[in-house]
C-alpha cells in the first residue's frame, strides 16, 4: 500500500473480543485516537461570543390554533452583556382587542386600529433577529404564534435554536431560592432594572436581566458554552449530563461507536459520520428515548471505532450488534432468526418453511423477517399451484391414498399414483418460475380473485390476499437482489464521498475492503492496493450472500446511489419484474 494515496484505506479484517471470539469483520484498535486534543471546535461557542434576540409577544388570546392574533412585539439584541438593539411595535390584530385583554396589558383598539398587519411586521422581526438564538419566558407560547403567523403567510421560518428562561430557571434555581418561575418572581430576584408590566418590550427588557443572572448562576456550575447550555436545559438526567465527558475523546470522524459498562460489556452499538457530535447527543436534549437514558446510566466508556467511509461504519454495526447482542438495541441483533420457502430438490417436490439455507442445491425464497410472512408467501404459492402440501419424502412410486385436497382439486394428488411424474414436473416448474424469475401468474390469479371477492362486498377477504401477495411479491423481490450481488465474485465500484472517492471491494455480497481516494490521485494504484488487503471469501449456498441480507442490501442502497462508477467487474440493476409488480398492488 503505497503512502498518500491509500492513506484513508482500511480492511474490514478479523480481530478477537475479550473472550477470545473472532469477530468477522471488527476493525484494528484505534485507541491511539483517544489521546488526541480537542480543537477550538470542540470546545463549542463561548457564551459571550452568542447573540441573543431576547423577545416578548402581547396577543388577543391563549392559541393562535384557536384564532388569537399578536398585538405587539418587543426585542432587545444582546451579547455579551450589551445591548445592541431593541425592537417594538404594536400588531394590527385584525379584529377587536378582548376587554380582558386591554385590563391585563393596557392595549386598546385605538392604539392598534393604525397599527401594521403581521404581513408588515413579521419580515422585519425575523430580519432583526437573523444569526441569533430566540430566547423567550415560556418559549412555546412566543414561537407557536411567530411560526403561526410565518405559516399562514407562507414566510420561511429560520431554523432558530431557541432558549426558554423559564426552563433555565427550573434547572438552575432551586425551591427554597423562588416560588415560582413567574417572569415577576425571577425579575425581583434577580434585581431586574425593569419591572415586567405584560407589554411586550418592557418584558423582553426584564427577561434579558433575567436570563443574564441565570447564566452568572450557570457560570460556576461549568456551564460556559452555547453547548453546555443546551444540554443543561435537556431532559436528560443530571448523571447523564455529568458523563458528556465520555465524548470528549472521540474524533470527528465516521465510525462506529461502543457503549461498555464497568465489566466492559457492550451496551449499544451504533454508527454516525461524526463520532463525537452523536456521542455527545447522548448527554444532550437530542436524546429523548427512556432506554438511552438507561443505557447511558450504566456506561462507563465509549470506544470508537473510525472507518474510512460511512457504508463501512454501517456494515461493521451489522457486524459488532450480531456479534455482540447488545440489550440495548433493538434491530439486527439476531440475523440468523429469519425464514424461508424452500421449493426441495426430490422427486415429488413440495414448498415448506424452514430456517436456513443448505448448499443442496435447491431453490430458496427469502428471507423474510418474521415465520408469519413466510406463510402468508406459501399461501399464495399454494392457491395458484396444485404441489402436494402434506410432509416428509415420497418414494418415487407412491401407494397412498388421496387426501382432502386432492378431492377438492386443491394438489395434483402424487400419494395416490394419480398424476405422473412429466405432468407434476410441470407443475413444480411453474412454481420455480414464480419464486426464482417472475411472479406475474401469481399475480395475476390473486388479482383476479381479489376483484371477485370485492364484487362479493367481501372486503376482509380481499385485504388479506393483498398483504398475502404483497408478502410474496416482496419476498420474490428480496431474494433476486441478493442473489444479484451474492453471485458475483469479485466488485470494486466507488461513489462520490466526502473526501473524495469512496472506495469499496464486495465478494459475493461481502463488503471486504474499503477506502477513500484522494482527489486527483491515479486510481488504478489505490484499487489494487485496496485488493491486496481485501478479505478472502467464499460464496454462500444457494441464494446466500457470504454476509447477512442485512449487510448485503445495505451494500445494494449504496451501489443504487447516482453516480456510482465500477472500477472492477459489472454491474447492473435489472430487477423489474417482482418490484414492477409490488407497486401495482392496490394500497390498504
Amino acid at each position: 500500500m503505497t503512502t498518500g494515496s491509500v492513506l484513508m484505506a482500511t480492511t474490514l479484517g478479523t480481530v478477537a473480543d475479550k473472550s477470545g471470539t473472532v469477530l468477522s469483520g471488527a476493525a484494528p484498535s484505534v485507541r491511539h485516537v483517544l489521546g488526541i486534543q480537542q480543537s477550538f471546535d470542540d470546545l463549542g461557542r463561548p457564551l459571550r461570543d452568542v447573540t441573543f434576540c431576547v423577545v416578548d409577544l402581547e396577543t388577543t388570546g391563549a392559541s393562535a390554533a384557536k384564532g388569537s392574533m399578536i398585538t405587539e412585539i418587543g426585542a432587545v439584541k444582546v451579547r455579551g452583556g450589551e445591548v445592541l438593539g431593541e425592537f417594538q411595535t404594536l400588531v394590527d390584530p385584525e379584529g377587536p382587542v378582548p376587554a380582558f385583554i386591554t385590563v391585563l396589558t393596557g392595549i386598546t383598539d385605538a392604539m392598534v386600529v393604525a397599527a401594521p398587519r403581521i404581513a408588515e411586521v413579521l419580515p422585519s422581526f425575523l430580519e432583526f433577529a437573523a444569526g441569533t438564538v430566540l430566547v423567550a419566558h415560556n418559549a412555546p407560547f412566543d414561537t407557536g404564534f411567530l411560526k403561526h403567523a410565518a405559516r399562514r403567510l407562507e414566510v420561511p421560518w429560520p431554523a432558530f435554536e431557541v432558549l426558554d428562561t423559564a426552563v433555565l430557571a427550573r434547572r438552575a434555581l432551586q425551591r427554597d431560592e423562588v416560588r415560582n418561575v413567574k417572569l415577576a418572581t425571577l425579575a425581583r430576584h434577580f434585581g431586574a432594572t425593569t419591572t415586567p408590566d405584560h407589554r411586550a418590550l418592557h418584558d423582553a427588557r426584564a427577561t434579558v436581566d433575567v436570563l443574564h443572572g441565570l447564566l452568572e448562576r450557570l457560570g460556576n456550575l461549568g456551564v460556559h458554552s452555547m453547548e453546555d447550555l443546551a444540554g443543561f436545559t435537556s431532559r436528560v438526567t443530571p448523571e447523564q449530563r455529568r458523563k458528556r465527558h465520555l465524548a470528549d475523546p472521540l474524533p470527528h470522524a465516521p465510525g462506529v461507536y461502543l457503549f461498555r459498562d464497568r465489566n466492559d460489556e457492550v451496551l449499544y452499538v451504533g454508527t454516525s459520520r461524526d463520532l463525537r457530535r452523536r456521542v455527545r447527543g447522548y448527554f444532550t436534549e437530542s436524546e429523548t428515548r427512556t432506554r438511552m437514558g438507561e443505557m447511558v446510566s450504566l456506561a462507563e466508556r465509549v470506544e470508537p471505532i473510525v472507518c474510512a467511509t460511512a457504508l463501512e461504519a454501517q456494515v461493521r454495526e451489522l457486524r459488532l450488534i450480531a456479534a455482540h447482542r447488545p440489550p440495548y438495541n433493538r434491530r439486527s441483533r439476531f440475523p440468523d432468526r429469519v425464514t424461508w420457502l424452500k421449493l426441495t430438490r426430490e422427486p415429488w417436490p413440495r414448498v415448506s418453511v424452514v430456517a436456513r439455507v443448505l448448499d443442496d442445491d435447491a431453490d430458496y425464497l427469502g428471507p423474510f423477517r418474521r415465520r408469519a410472512l413466510a406463510e402468508e408467501a406459501l399461501a399464495c404459492l399454494h392457491e395458484v399451484f396444485a404441489v402436494r402440501r402434506c410432509a416428509g419424502r415420497l418414494p418415487r412410486t407412491p401407494r397412498g391414498s388421496a387426501c382432502a385436497l386432492a378431492e377438492l382439486g386443491r394438489c395434483l394428488s402424487p400419494c395416490d399414483g394419480s398424476v405422473t411424474q412429466e405432468h407434476y414436473q410441470a407443475e413444480v416448474v411453474r412454481v420455480r418460475r414464480a419464486m426464482t424469475a417472475d411472479p406475474e401468474e401469481i399475480v395475476v390469479a390473486l388479482r383476479a380473485r381479489m376483484r371477485e371477492l370485492a364484487v362479493d362486498e367481501r372486503y376482509e377477504d380481499a385485504g388479506r390476499w393483498r398483504d398475502r401477495l404483497a408478502a410474496l411479491l416482496r419476498g420474490v423481490h428480496r431474494t433476486q437482489r441478493l442473489r444479484q450481488l451474492a453471485g458475483q465474485a469479485e466488485l470494486v465500484a466507488a461513489a462520490p464521498g466526502s473526501g473524495g472517492w469512496d472506495v469499496h471491494v464486495v465478494r459475493h455480497g461481502r463488503l471486504c475492503a474499503s477506502g477513500v481516494l484522494p482527489p486527483g490521485r491515479p486510481p488504478a494504484p489505490f484499487v489494487d492496493a485496496l485488493l491486496s488487503t481485501a478479505e478472502s471469501v467464499e460464496p454462500g449456498p444457494g441464494p446466500l450472500p457470504a454476509a447477512t441480507a442485512e449487510e448485503t442490501e445495505t451494500i445494494l442502497r449504496w451501489m443504487e446511489q447516482p453516480g456510482l462508477r465500477m472500477a472492477r467487474g459489472a454491474w447492473h440493476s435489472d430487477l423489474a419484474s417482482a418490484a414492477r409488480h409490488l407497486s401495482l398492488l392496490p394500497s390498504s
